[in-house]
């Protein structure tokens, strides 16, 4: 069927409940004016439902205690003077059953069966009952309509075939999709257990700005406005690092913040840019103290969340999170994959040479610098090959900025990249906090534009801050490894799309 015939029923059916709604409105009722006090949830109802009477069978009708629940209508079935409806609350589904005799034969046929849809919210109290089949179900002695839907909800909800119409329509999603609905949920319950389980490590959680002066704190293009009051233009924030560091040298010794920040660039399978972080310090630790927390942290909301160490990828493909995790150098992964155990004294024209001629990287360029060439083998090569958990460890000082060098090899840093599933899960560093040695590597990034380079927060380590651990977590990664997702849009509430009006420009 067409698009347009779709919409032509859609809005026929819009014509007709808009009429249903009138009629009520002329009978005195008014749905969007009512309320339903709900004692109970769907799930409440399956727990305080007692087990059958030892002896009788499941047809004998048991009644349970009575309960008042309320939700939406997903399915009507009319069976002459009773009905079986099926409602969704937030806990799930429960089925009602309605009969011309319980509430009355001019309601259960003028108001039941000619006013109520599906999409429709109710309320129904009555008495717990188990049918034939052993359903656990609520005897309607009561009801009443709470809210009429006038659209319809979509019957084929995974036959359309605009798949961005699930994003841009998140709310239908979650009413007939319960695996987004349920994906999502564990979304939350993710985020409440990372902020207990710091919480439980007497970390403080804290709020700092999303508008700065200075995009600092990683190498992202940033969103620009301008800031009317001040006549000037700020950045909505790529990262959290230096304001949390600030909070170090002002004496919180464990801070975390769990944040939105904003990248100016592409959007694909794993990336938005609007994106939830965790970002994380400890006085007192180093990269070494953040392997164990992260570690533990994982390890928890496996427990706490998924009951399980071992999840299962949208592709099949087993993760175990327990145990203990491999560490593999940065270096060493690098001549494991080139074969050569000379690399990293070869001339940048000669890993070029390789790149393209062995490994079939063609992307490579002139103008790289010589550790972005060597990072190229580990970008595609390397890392989407790290399915299972493995800190990957002392990569190029370039990399990063703001760590402290490896003693004994300056060429790296005392840092790790937890790599899971293919892609990076976490970073971290022991965090650089001499000031001469952060100005000079903050610089030789900035270039030329050394405006760029946040002097206020060079001034702060100059007052001193203590040796420290901090790591970044990216919540939607993390989310999409734990739950088996696909694609960084079914973790996301509502993911950034292109504007309707402006797809096919």
């Amino acid at each position: 069927m067409s698009e347009t015939n779709l919409n032509d029923i859609s809005h026929d059916l819009f014509a007709v409940r808009k009429e249903k709604l009138n009629q009520l409105r002329a009978a005195g009722e008014d749905p969007f004016r009512a309320n339903w006090n709900q004692t109970h949830t769907s799930k409440q109802c399956l727990e305080i439902m007692p087990p059958p009477i030892s002896g009788e069978t499941e047809s004998a009708h048991q009644f349970g205690p009575e309960v008042s629940v309320a939700g939406r209508i997903l399915t009507i079935r009319v069976m002459g003077k009773a009905s079986f409806v099926k409602i969704l609350d937030r806990d799930g589904i429960i089925q009602l059953y309605f009969t011309r005799d319980e509430i009355g034969a001019d309601r259960y046929n003028t108001h039941f069966k000619k006013m109520l849809d599906i999409g429709d919210f109710i309320g129904v109290r009555g008495p717990l009952f188990r049918t034939s089949t052993g359903e656990i179900t609520v005897r309607a002695k009561e009801y009443a309509l709470v809210s009429k839907a006038l659209r319809p909800l979509p019957e084929k909800w995974h036959g359309l075939s605009d798949n961005e119409q699930i994003y841009r329509q998140r709310y239908l999603d979650l009413i007939v999709n319960s695996e987004s609905r349920t994906r999502l949920i564990q979304r939350s319950r993710i985020i409440e257990e990372v902020r207990k389980f710091l919480w439980t490590r007497e970390f403080l959680e804290v709020e700092t700005p999303s508008l700065h002066a200075i995009a600092g704190g990683a190498a992202a293009r940033p969103f620009v406005t301008h800031f009317n009051a001040l006549s000037c233009d700020f950045y909505l924030r790529i990262a959290l690092e230096l304001h949390l560091k600030r909070c170090l040298v002002g004496g919180i010794d464990r801070v975390f913040e769990l944040g939105r920040v904003f990248r100016n660039e592409g959007i694909s399978r794993r990336h938005n840019p609007e994106f939830t972080m965790l970002e994380v310090y400890q006085a007192y630790s180093d990269f070494r103290g953040m392997m164990e927390l992260v570690h533990s942290l994982v390890q928890h909301l496996c427990k706490t969340v998924l009951g399980s160490t071992k999840i299962t990828r949208y592709d099949g493909v087993e993760i175990e999170l327990g145990g203990q995790w491999r560490e593999a150098k940065y270096k060493d992964l690098i001549i494991e994959k080139t074969g050569d155990a000379s690399w990293f004294s070869r001339s940048k024209a000669e890993k070029l040479a390789f790149c393209r001629e062995k490994l079939n990287l063609q992307e490579v360029r002139e103008d790289w610098e010589d550790y972005e060439v060597t990072n190229e083998i580990f970008g595609k090569l390397i890392e989407p090959t790290l399915i299972q958990p493995t800190f990957v460890t002392h990569i190029p000082k370039e990399l990063c900025p703001l760590a402290k060098l490896t003693q004994g090899d300056e060429s790296t840093i005392d840092v790790f990249e937890l790599c899971i599933n293919g892609q990076e899960i976490a970073p971290a560093y022991s965090e650089q906090n001499d000031p001469f040695v952060q100005r000079q590597m903050l610089e030789s990034q900035a270039g030329e534009e050394v405006q760029k380079i946040d002097t206020d927060f060079l001034e702060a380590l100059e007052h001193g801050m203590p040796p420290a651990g901090g790591m970044g977590i990216g919540i939607d990664r993390l989310v999409i490894l734990l739950t088996g997702a696909a694609n960084i849009r079914d973790i996301i509430l509502f993911p950034t799309l292109r504007p309707e009006d402006a797809v096919g420009k």
